[in-house]
C-alpha cells in the first residue's frame, strides 16, 4: 500500500439532483486519501466565477483548489492556483481557438480536462500549438485505452488519470510504455466511485516505487 496518496480529481460543493456528500474529508479520511485536488460543483454546473469564489475561500491545505477557467470570462490571477480546469464542451468555447491559446499561455499552469469533454484529435492539436503545456486528462476510461496511447506517443505534454482505467491490466499497460511518471491517481468523487481506483490503486503489480509515483509522486512533480 502506497505511504502517502494525493486524488487528482475530486469535487466540493452540493451535485446538482443528487444526494452525496458536498464535503470531501469524510470520505478521503476513510479511504486514506491525505490530499485532493477539488474542483467547486458550482464551477462545473453553473456559475464558474461564483464556484471559483468558493473554492478559493476554503483555506483547507488537504484541499488544493483547481478553478475552472472560462477563457476571456474569468480572473486567471489567482494567488497560489497550481492547476486549472477546462470544460470546453460544458461551458461552449473551442479548446484550441485563439482565446483559449492566448489564456492557456499567459497562466502557464497545468490543465486538467475530462476525456468526454473534448477528443484525443483536440488534445492533440493542443499540445502541438503549446507544447509547453501540461495537460492531465481525467477520466479517460478502459475502452480509450488505445486512443489514449497514441496521444501520449505523439504528446509528451499529457499526463493521464487512472481512476476510470478499471480494466485488468490496464494500468500496467500504459505504465509499461510510458512509466508511472505519466501517470497519476484520481477518482473523481463523488459523482465516480472512489473505492474502486483506491483499490485499484492498493493492487497494482507494480514496483513499490512506481505505485508511489502514481499514488502521489507524479502529481506534486506536475504540479
Amino acid at each position: 500500500m502506497p505511504k502517502y496518496v494525493f486524488d487528482a480529481h475530486r469535487l466540493v460543493g452540493p451535485v446538482p439532483f443528487d444526494d452525496l456528500p458536498s464535503d470531501p474529508r469524510g470520505e478521503m479520511d476513510r479511504l486514506g486519501i491525505d490530499r485532493a485536488c477539488v474542483t467547486h460543483t458550482l464551477s462545473l454546473h453553473s456559475d464558474p466565477q461564483a464556484g471559483n469564489e468558493a473554492l478559493l475561500a476554503l483555506g483547507d491545505p488537504r484541499l488544493v483548489p483547481v478553478p475552472v477557467v472560462v477563457p476571456g470570462e474569468t480572473r486567471d490571477d489567482w494567488e497560489g492556483v497550481r492547476m486549472i480546469r477546462l470544460c470546453p464542451e460544458r461551458h461552449r468555447f473551442d479548446l484550441t481557438g485563439p482565446r483559449a491559446l492566448r489564456s492557456l499561455e499567459a497562466l502557464g499552469l497545468p490543465a486538467a480536462i475530462d476525456l468526454d469533454e473534448t477528443s484525443p484529435a483536440q488534445l492533440r492539436h493542443l499540445a502541438e500549438r503549446l507544447p509547453g503545456q501540461r495537460l492531465l486528462v481525467l477520466n479517460p476510461g478502459y475502452r480509450r485505452l488505445r486512443a489514449l496511447a497514441e496521444l501520449m506517443e505523439e504528446a509528451p505534454n499529457v499526463w493521464a488519470e487512472i481512476g476510470t482505467v478499471n480494466t485488468q491490466g490496464g494500468v500496467e499497460w500504459l505504465a509499461a510504455r510510458f512509466g508511472a511518471r505519466r501517470l497519476v491517481f484520481g477518482t473523481g468523487a463523488p459523482v465516480s466511485d472512489d473505492c474502486g481506483p483506491r483499490f485499484l490503486l492498493d493492487h497494482l503489480d507494480l514496483p513499490a516505487e512506481d505505485v508511489e509515483r502514481i499514488a502521489a509522486g507524479t502529481l506534486e512533480a506536475l504540479l
